[in-house]
């Protein structure tokens, strides 16, 4: 198992980039929210990789943060969904954008996105919701980047479960629930605990 390379960018052809080591020239395939943020050619650079052997071919997969590396595991998790597809989600959405849309229900969304159909993005979010938390375990680690934007997202993200869960105690369904809390945060993004969100969304269910 390949989990971490380090060496030379010597090319970049969209999704793919070979990295030099030690003489040895590494193609990798990378989401564009790794592509982004890649060096100029010629310098170094350090990939977390997902080793991918099947019957025709072995494919390796590169990503700057250990937090995308993750979310990819788990998208290629859930049935239906190969790492080309996982790639492709990866590379239309932020993975803290990726959590919320999952938490909110946001079917849509997902649809939006190329190659996913309604019961694949049906399937995203159930599947997701059971596994979103393994990823999250990860995510706070990196919460000391620029502006603390991911450690932000995952505490919303946090309290949206906690006051979707308040809800169906309450007896509501899980679609009106998701839906009541979905809007209270885009109307009101500045609420970040579980406490006000639960407040708001009785309110606009009243």
């Amino acid at each position: 198992m390949i989990g971490r390379i380090r060496g030379t960018l010597i090319e970049k052809s969209p999704p793919d980039i070979q990295v030099e080591v030690g003489g040895l020239a590494y193609e990798l395939q990378v989401p564009m929210s790794t592509l982004f943020k890649l060096p100029e050619i010629g310098s170094e650079v350090t990939l977390h990789t997902h080793f991918v052997v099947r019957e025709d071919a072995q494919q390796l997969f590169g990503f700057i943060e250990a937090k995308d590396k993750t979310l990819f595991r788990t998208l290629i998790k859930v049935n239906g969904v190969g790492p080309k597809m996982a790639l492709g989600i990866l590379s239309s959405v932020e993975p803290d954008e990726l959590v919320g849309l999952v938490l909110n229900n946001d079917v849509n969304a997902l649809v939006a996105m190329p190659g996913i159909g309604k019961k694949t993005a049906e399937r995203l979010v159930i599947e997701l919701r059971d596994r979103i938390k393994d990823w999250e375990q990860v995510a706070p680690a990196q919460g000391q980047n620029a502006n603390g934007s991911v450690a932000s997202a995952v505490s919303a993200s946090a309290a949206a479960r906690e006051a979707e869960t308040a809800l169906l105690s309450l007896g509501y369904k899980l679609p009106q629930a998701s839906r009541a809390i979905a809007i209270v945060q885009k109307e009101q993004p500045e609420l970040t605990s579980s406490e006000e969100l639960i407040r708001f969304a009785l309110k606009s269910m009243a």
